[in-house]
């Protein structure tokens, strides 16, 4: 059993990826449907196995644009000098140094605080593609407890030559140039930018100074598999433990869920493994909830994946409006699921679940609601 909190409201977001600049944009790309992966041009990719990726032209080092993704979704969010100065910084990013020549990332945090007036605690996440999905997690939990009022997590990952080798190599990027999450047929992933920013705040605070809640996090799961250093476990225990989880802090039934954002990155054995998870989580709910992975559509961020499909998912929950699954050629037996394929649908209830899963088997799930 899990001990059951209160939600906790959202009141600033911001992201940009290769769909677009602004929280807008990315609800305006993922409903229109088309995949934003084309060439790769910021790096040299003269004998790579994929020459492709979601990439945003123009962009600046990763700690300007973090910087300003911050400092914007302070400003979204009302936040004044004196009320910076009070909010705690939770930054997701992949450790190490830097390929632009800013800050090494266990410094990056406090470079970013100072420069946009942050002026309470500060913390860094690297646990791969669960990074920023546990940067929430933790704030809503800190909020929640009343050990901070206030949170602004960010997370930043923009496409650099490393970590692309490193997948290119491993044969994990898709050879026909698109992501088929859920897909028979499916090849792999394709990786994405992804920068984003939310401002967390406690109900109290952000009713004190008038601001209305964008969403909340109504509930939220971790849990691991400790099946294989890459592998998920076949039978989705672990993501399924982080789903109940999730529910549970909600006290929401299953039947509550009206839109899943998946984690599915298009590769066979992780998309089977996350529909069995569902279906454990579920039950026979798992045949009738709406479920599309937005990574077909921005690429896979990787820390950054978490807040920038959560920013996604707020944004189509506040509209009504669930994203479609890209590239789907036709259903899986292994993913028996209601994938959202030919057009976007109205949202019929107002809460969803973002799902994130990472090598080492680390899992989590964030449950948010439109109210």
């Amino acid at each position: 059993m899990v001990e059951r909190g209160q939600p906790v409201p959202v009141t600033g977001i911001h992201a940009l990826s290769a769909l677009g600049r602004g929280a807008d944009a990315q609800l305006a790309g993922v409903l229109a449907g088309t995949p934003a992966f084309g060439p790769v041009r910021r790096f040299d990719t003269t004998g790579r196995r994929v020459t492709v990726a979601a990439t945003l032209p123009a962009v600046g080092t990763l700690a300007d644009e973090l910087t300003d993704a911050v400092d914007r979704v302070c400003r979204a969010a009302g936040l004044d000098p004196a009320r910076r100065a009070e909010s705690a910084l939770l930054l997701a990013a992949h450790g190490g140094p830097t390929c632009d020549g800013g800050p090494e990332v266990p410094a990056l945090a406090g470079h970013l605080a100072r420069r946009c007036g942050i002026g309470g605690p500060t913390r860094v996440y690297t646990t791969a593609c669960v990074s920023a999905s546990t940067a929430v997690a933790d704030a809503a939990a800190l909020i929640g407890r009343g050990d901070l009022t206030r949170v602004v997590v960010a997370a930043g990952y923009l496409v650099e030559p490393d970590q692309y080798a490193l997948f290119d190599a491993g044969r994990a990027l898709a050879t026909d140039g698109a992501v088929r999450p859920f897909s028979v047929g499916r090849r792999g992933l394709l990786l994405g930018d992804g920068v984003a920013a939310v401002v967390l705040e406690s109900a109290d605070a952000a009713r004190r100074r008038g601001a209305e809640p964008l969403a909340a996090v109504h509930g939220w799961g971790r849990a691991g598999d400790a099946y294989h250093p890459c592998q998920p476990d076949p039978q989705g225990r672990g993501l399924a433990r982080a789903v109940r989880a999730a529910l549970g802090r909600a006290g929401l039934p299953g039947e509550a869920v009206g839109y899943v954002n998946a984690n599915a990155t298009g590769t066979p054995f992780s998309d089977a493994s996350e529909a069995a998870a569902l279906r454990l989580a579920l039950g026979d709910l798992a045949d009738r909830v709406p479920v599309s992975s937005t990574k077909a559509l921005h690429g896979h961020a990787l820390e950054a994946s978490g807040l920038l499909e959560l920013v996604v998912t707020v944004q189509a929950l506040r509209h009504g409006k669930l994203p479609v699954n890209a590239g789907f050629l036709g259903p899986d037996e292994t993913c028996r699921l209601d994938v959202i394929t030919d057009a976007p649908r109205p949202a019929a209830t107002p809460y969803a679940l973002s799902l994130n899963a990472a090598f080492g088997g680390a899992n989590t799930a964030l449950l948010v609601g439109a109210r």
